[in-house]
């Protein structure tokens, strides 16, 4: 079996750690032999992965001088955004679809499948915040511009955080002063979800942190992907000299 996650510029000496916890939508063969029972379309939409988040946190990476960590499993394999324990972890239906191969998944199921690919993915993430002492992390993550029979979201980028704000607010900050941006603090998601990737390496070990969520239509493309990550980089840099952390 291939890696669950993929690192990039692991020698890069930033303070800043790039995570993407929704990289890919690949389903290992050992996952009811590589697939999960859906049509084509769903396994290319929002629910099987984040559109352009991997781009765009390569990006960064490249942009910032950052180590990069990826996953390389879709989310509705097994999700390592969410804790072991949160009833989310395995979906069984997600915007519309039920997924056929989860439909059925047990405990024993679930649990094969945190050890196969969350738990790997979260101990290599661990072992590269812990690289230096003052490792600050951003997680790049998008959004669907509307789910099924419900409004159009008008955000086109959103910080989310839990109670450790020192950087969401002076990331906040900056970005609304950026006069075409609608932005959304915490919005469309609450970052409040413990055990969640940034609660397990942000909160508890009281590392710097935020998720930075953009709307996906607008990171589609190689060239949107790029284009964001270097309006992004100054950004984030600007808004971690304002938190002096």
């Amino acid at each position: 079996m291939t890696s669950p996650y993929l690192v990039e510029g692991r020698e890069q000496a930033s303070r800043w750690l790039i995570t993407c916890d929704h990289a890919s939508n690949r389903v290992p063969g050992c996952v009811n032999g590589g697939d999960l029972g859906l049509p084509a379309e769903d396994m290319t939409r929002h629910i099987a992965y984040d559109i352009g988040a991997a781009g765009l946190a390569r990006g960064l990476g490249h942009e910032m001088g950052a180590p990069v960590i990826l996953s390389d499993f879709s989310r509705l394999v097994i999700d390592p955004n969410r804790g072991e324990h949160d009833p989310t972890v395995l979906m069984k239906l997600y915007d519309g679809s039920i997924i056929p191969a989860n439909r059925g998944a047990d405990a024993a199921e679930r649990d094969r499948r945190l050890a196969a690919f969350h738990r790997p993915y979260h101990a290599a993430l661990s072992g590269l915040a812990a690289r230096r002492d003052d490792t600050v992390l951003v997680a790049i993550h998008s959004f669907t511009p509307q789910f099924k029979g419900r409004a159009m979201r008008p955000w086109h980028v959103a910080v989310l955080y839990a109670e450790d704000d020192r950087l969401a607010v002076p990331l906040l900050a900056r970005l609304r002063a950026e006069a075409d941006l609608f932005v959304g603090d915490n919005e469309p998601y609450s970052g409040q979800l413990p055990g969640d990737s940034m609660d397990r390496h942000g909160v508890q070990p009281g590392r710097p942190h935020v998720l930075i969520e953009l709307r996906n239509d607008l990171i589609a493309t190689p060239d949107q992907q790029r284009h964001w990550a270097a309006r992004l980089a100054p950004i984030l840099d600007g808004a971690l000299a304002d938190a002096q952390v």
